[in-house]
């Protein structure tokens, strides 16, 4: 498939695969900010096409390995102006020198997007890790945060637990001769969506082509899991560190969880990586969330967008 003219020329044809009206949809935008240490955090603000200042009312964080693109069914599901963030190391947002790709790191960077991208507290939703990376957010900056949605994920669990394909797949070579390779490799691996069609448009999203031609994925992960991949003794011993640090982290994130002043809704896939006992876990230590099902994997934006984006706009348009 050829590029498009611009990144968001791809969402009249996802309005139409979804069934939603074409003359509803959103008019997208690039944000990009530079942070206090020079970084850059990027993002997308999608707002009604004839009132294209409309600020964000919901404001979306994306999975580890993902990119802010993974939201844009469900944002048109939605029907109101919204905010999808790269966290940092994905998408176009800047990578980290010392990988803490992890929530309470995370989480200023994205307190600064919303405060500079926003003009109200967000219901702010995040998936996977930036569902933890959300809950950071809403415990240490109240003010930003009118609701939370976790979805189909809970401190302690990993937030890439149970993808050992999702591994195998970013542990390839770190660049190729074109993005069809790469829609070749995901399509393999039974990634993508069901339809090449699915594939190259997630592939043109989680890309880039360098300046001698190669294309590489955009976020960090893929790099240091082909790093790894290729050193036994370096994977082994980053296995040690995370299981180290692992029950700290999660402690931490229960500690945010319950600091939280907002109402709080863990949205769990049926066919996700959350168990019974996770979500029981949950209830008992966040007693006053609200546990919703759905019928889904653990990427619940693109396995049911529709049915998620009519639950947040309920969220988001109560009272």
């Amino acid at each position: 498939m050829s590029d498009p003219i611009d990144e968001f020329s791809f969402l009249p044809e996802q309005a139409e695969e979804a069934g939603l009206d074409i003359a509803a949809v959103p008019r997208g935008e690039r944000l990009t900010l530079t942070l206090d240490d020079g970084r850059a955090l990027s993002a997308l603000r999608y707002a009604p096409a004839d009132a294209p200042d409309t600020a964000p009312v919901v404001t979306f964080l994306h999975g580890a390995g993902l990119n802010a693109h993974t939201w844009d069914t469900t944002i048109l599901a939605l029907g109101l102006p919204a905010l999808a963030i790269d966290l940092p190391g994905h998408g176009d947002s800047s990578w980290r020198d010392d990988v803490a790709y992890v929530a309470r790191v995370m989480a200023p960077d994205v307190a600064a997007g919303i405060d500079a991208w926003t003009e109200s507290p967000q219901v702010l939703v995040g998936q996977s890790l930036g569902g933890l990376t959300a809950a950071a957010v809403a415990a240490s900056r109240p003010d930003l945060v009118r609701e939370l949605v976790v979805i189909d994920i809970t401190p302690g669990l990993d937030p890439d637990g149970g993808a050992s394909q999702i591994r195998r797949f970013f542990a390839g070579p770190v660049d190729w001769a074109s993005r069809d390779e790469l829609v070749d490799r995901a399509i393999s691996f039974g990634l993508g969506g069901g339809t090449r069609r699915k594939a190259a448009r997630g592939v043109f999203f989680n890309s880039r082509i360098r300046p001698d031609g190669r294309v590489e994925w955009k976020h960090h992960f893929a790099h240091l899991a082909n790093a790894l991949s290729s050193d036994p003794v370096a994977a082994a011993a980053a296995g040690r560190q995370q299981d180290a640090v692992a029950a700290v982290l999660g402690e931490s994130g229960w500690q945010d969880l319950a600091g939280i002043t907002a109402p709080t809704t863990l949205i769990r896939g049926s066919r996700g990586y959350l168990t019974d006992e996770d979500a029981a876990e949950f209830a008992r230590r966040v007693p006053a969330a609200a546990l919703v099902e759905v019928d889904s994997g653990h990427n619940v934006q693109e396995d049911v967008p529709l049915d998620l984006g009519a639950r947040l706009r309920t969220i988001a348009t109560a009272g």
